[in-house]
């Protein structure tokens, strides 16, 4: 996945290098601020492809700069405005591996936390993706029990709960309307160690996943 995500910003900073009129000669060999206002400028006009590429620029020629941490998480921020989740783990992750030791990481967890909470788009396609969620969430709440964010992501978990056990409880429905019973039990027997029940659950009209964050 990872080396997908590279490959795509790869792509983007050849077709951004490429395109535009004042950009037919590729720039390169400029101080990291000149990329850095070149991402921000991009990010304010909504063109994350020139925002990711100029990021490589930043990143290949300035690797040490004290530009890159804030760089990072203002693209891992754009990204999720965007619904552009996988791209705004891949900044969060990159982020962790160069400065993720200190009190920071408790932060870009969180975030990482949000961004697979809101990648979850269909739960009938995204059952790995509601499952994973879940036991990162749980996580989370181990590793920092007085977190700020906690409220945050318990609220999150329970809505992950309650979209598995809608999606366990539709799916035995259908096996009940086809008349196949044993099924209808199997994935009935699912629900009953969950942490939340039906009588619990009141099904939203925008769906349970996005409404935390609205």
């Amino acid at each position: 996945m990872k080396k997908r995500i590279l490959l795509g910003l790869a792509m983007a900073f050849v077709f951004a290098g490429c395109s535009g009129k004042d950009e037919e000669v590729a720039e390169f060999n400029k101080p990291a601020l000149y990329w850095y206002q070149k991402i921000a400028n991009s990010i304010s006009q909504g063109n994350m492809d020139k925002a990711d590429a100029y990021y490589i620029s930043l990143k290949s020629e300035h690797m040490r700069s004290l530009l890159m941490p804030t760089t990072m998480m203002m693209l891992s921020h754009a990204h999720i405005n965007k619904e552009e989740y996988l791209l705004a783990n891949y900044y969060l992750d990159e982020y962790n591996k160069r400065y993720g030791e200190g009190d920071s990481r408790e932060y870009t967890d969180f975030m990482k936390l949000k961004a697979s909470f809101l990648g979850v788009k269909d739960v009938y396609k995204d059952q790995k993706l509601i499952m994973d969620s879940i036991a990162s969430s749980k996580v989370y709440i181990y590793r920092y029990p007085g977190s700020a964010y906690a409220p945050l992501v318990n609220t999150m978990l329970i809505r992950l709960h309650m979209s598995q056990y809608l999606l366990n409880e539709n799916i035995a429905a259908l096996y009940d309307r086809t008349d196949k019973p044993n099924a209808a039990k199997i994935y009935r027997e699912k629900n009953k160690g969950s942490v939340v029940e039906m009588a619990d659950i009141t099904a939203p009209e925008k769906g349970i996943i996005g409404m935390v964050f609205d």
